[in-house]
């Protein structure tokens, strides 16, 4: 105890070692939260149309959310190189880096789209049975599914402007695309009505288009925030902005080192996601009723989790500067920095969501029931914070940073598959519990990680130079 009570001293006085992690945490919390922002106002006037619509567009984005872990997997392991390309100043790599990484995600999104787009009754029937939720879920699909492609190009330089310390463009391409997503949803969702303001009548105009409309909102978004995003790197020239030459042309050393060091990477974020995803599958099996509470719930739950997406991007990118650069004992220090600040946020994290949560519940159009689970599911989340969110610290960040991608591989997939999805189906389904009850049950794996993990970390398998080993 009065070992972590120095650290906690230490790390207050080290005023480099806070510039740094709020110059890149601060930035990536704040546009996952503006990303938070936007999922709420969809959900919000999704919920308009009724708990079937919001059912719906949920799991036809658990679609997307196996999608996105792909791509996140991609970008997370090529972002550990990257950052430790920079601590050496290697320009070269980092842009093949680039290359490489912009190759597999594209590919990846081009499948998903084509299954998205061709088949989105069969995508949206493995999610649920009911045949409303079916019906709405394929229309949103078969349109969101053009975004895919964008998303992925857009993820892979962002990634690649954290790993060199630029994180304010990606924030205000962001801020633009929600301003239009939002502005649009109004538009393509409703029909044309009419407001009265201080006895004046104004016709707001409106497609009607519901859930198509929401997909379309999304789509255009995220393709204006892609031309954006890249054409402001080129116009600066940043470290990033690279030519097609550059990209390509991988040596021998170069593939096998990303290969060892993404595809763990990769197959974590796929395998962890369609873990996740099979949670939908049982949950989906419960009643739209429950399916909309946890949708609703995980949305809430998002606005203190980007806090801590914050905080292990930047544990990714410093611990691997640090390493990149040779500075092993420095890193292992920050490490325990790091656990620090996680462990205070968690605290306040905790205090917001519960003392909030019936402020945003009330925004909902929902039942009794449905508004019931919701506030339990929270009160669930918030006892399981500190151990959710020192995983995200510790694999996302910690272990990664240095390479260590295999263990967090083994941690991520087991929690999951082992722990989580026969409890889920278990509970959900055999036991017949609650919604509330199975979350509680699925919550489990986080605190089998945690324990897992700590030990992982302790080993310092993690501290390596991936210059050195290359």
């Amino acid at each position: 105890m009065t070992a972590i009570l120095q650290d906690t001293r230490d790390m207050l006085r080290d005023r480099t070692f806070l510039g740094k992690a709020l110059r890149i945490a601060c930035p990536v919390a704040m546009q996952g939260m503006l990303n938070t922002i936007v999922n709420l106002a969809d959900t919000m006037m999704i919920g308009t149309l009724g708990e079937t619509a919001i059912a719906s567009v949920g799991l036809a984005n658990k679609y997307f959310f196996v999608f996105n872990l792909l791509v996140f997997g991609v970008v997370s392991g090529g972002g550990i190189l990257a950052a430790q390309y920079w601590g050496n100043m290697d320009i070269k790599n980092i842009r093949r880096v680039l290359g490489l990484s912009l190759t597999i995600a594209l590919v990846g999104s081009l499948l998903f789209a084509g299954a998205g787009f061709f088949w989105p009754e069969g995508v949206m029937s493995v999610f649920t049975e009911s045949s409303a939720s079916i019906r709405l879920g394929a229309s949103y699909l078969v349109v969101a599914a053009f975004s895919y492609p964008f998303t992925a190009v857009t993820n892979v330089y962002v990634a690649m402007l954290r790993a060199v310390g630029q994180v304010k463009l990606p924030v205000l391409t962001s801020c633009m695309a929600i301003v239009i997503n939002i502005i649009l949803n109004f538009f393509f969702i409703f029909s044309p009505r009419t407001v009265a303001i201080s006895g004046t009548s104004f016709v707001i105009p409106g497609l009607g288009l519901g859930v198509v409309g929401a997909a379309l909102a999304t789509l255009t978004a995220r393709v204006l925030e892609m031309l954006v995003l890249v054409s402001m790197i080129y116009l600066r020239r940043w470290p990033v902005a690279a030519g097609i030459s550059e990209m390509f042309g991988y040596s021998r050393a170069f593939i096998a080192q990303f290969l060892h060091t993404a595809s763990p990477v990769i197959m974590n974020e796929f395998m962890w996601g369609l873990g996740t995803t099979m949670y939908s599958l049982a949950y989906g099996r419960m009643g739209d009723e429950a399916v909309a509470a946890i949708t609703i719930a995980t949305t809430i739950q998002d606005i203190v989790v980007v806090l801590f997406q914050g905080l292990s991007a930047a544990t990714a990118v410093i611990l691997g500067n640090e390493m990149g650069a040779g500075k092993l004992k420095r890193a292992e220090l920050y490490a325990r920095y790091f656990f620090i600040l996680q462990f205070i946020v968690t605290i306040a994290g905790a205090v917001l969501i519960v003392l909030g949560r019936g402020l945003i519940i009330s925004c909902y159009s929902i039942t009794p029931e449905v508004e019931a689970n919701v506030h339990t599911l929270i009160l669930i989340f918030a006892l399981y914070m500190p151990a959710k969110m020192f995983n995200y610290i510790n694999v996302v960040g910690v272990l990664r940073s240095g390479g260590d991608t295999k263990m967090c591989l083994f941690l991520d997939t087991s929690g999951v598959w082992c722990i989580g999805v026969p409890l889920a189906f278990l509970g959900g389904l055999v036991w017949k519990l609650t919604i509330c009850q199975v979350y509680a049950l699925v919550m489990l794996e986080e605190v089998y990680k945690m324990v897992l993990g700590y030990w992982r970390y302790r080993q310092r398998k993690w501290l390596r130079n991936l210059n050195v080993d290359l």
